[in-house]
């Protein structure tokens, strides 16, 4: 199976945390600041967390993010974990 390619514009707008969370700067933050309000900038500032239908159309743009990784198996309520010491 071929690779799949990542979105290029998506992989400049999101970030994909440890826990799975998609993190995107907030809107209306390009021009026409004047007439905003001082407490409107400052709440704009920074990421924020995207709910769940935008965080499961971010991630189909990177099919690569947020994937667990292949030592933790979930099983039927059981996790099993693959040890990363190396015994000789």
């Amino acid at each position: 199976m071929p690779k799949l390619k990542t979105n290029s514009s998506a992989k400049k707008r999101f970030k994909v945390t440890g826990t799975g969370k998609v993190l995107a700067t907030q809107a209306d933050k390009r021009h026409n600041m004047r007439k905003r309000s001082k407490r409107q900038l400052r709440d704009q500032r920074g990421t924020v967390a995207l709910n769940d239908v935008e965080t499961k159309r971010a991630l189909s743009y990177m099919p690569y993010a947020g994937k667990k990784s292949k030592k933790y198996v979930s099983r039927s309520d059981e996790t099993v974990t693959e040890s990363t010491s190396t015994a000789a």
